[in-house]
């Protein structure tokens, strides 16, 4: 079964992330996080990651009486940012629990877990 890991990180500290030069802790999360992808790659469990792009940067499409709108930049004020996701295929749900609450601990940043809909979804 797939599910999509969904990373969220507190909008200053992404602020911070950001920067010409990022900080150690930024640079050790990073380097853990690498770790645990090779291992989830060896288990067969990985099928993608990806970091996001700044809110900053992002565009929001929405339907408006004057019709299709799109402006750029965050869609409200953000006190946590979705920083990146993932997608894992994994036996179930209890899977996906223990290997995000391993990142969690390794990252110290909140995920959510969402089951992607596909043929196996029940």
């Amino acid at each position: 079964m797939k599910f999509l890991l969904l990373s969220y990180t507190p909008a200053e500290s992404w602020d911070a992330t950001t920067a010409d030069t990022p900080s150690q802790e930024a640079l050790d999360a990073f380097a853990a996080y690498q770790r645990f992808e090779a291992e989830l790659r060896a288990t067969g469990e990985f099928v993608l990651s990806e970091g996001l792009g700044h809110p900053a940067v992002s565009t929001v499409v929405q339907k408006s009486d004057a019709g299709i709108v799109a402006t750029d930049g965050p869609f409200a004020e953000l006190k946590e940012v979705l920083a990146s996701f993932a997608i894992i295929d994994v036996s179930g749900l209890e899977r996906a629990r223990d290997i995000v609450a391993r990142m969690v601990d390794a990252l110290g940043e909140p995920m959510e877990i969402r089951p992607i809909m596909g043929d196996d979804f029940a």
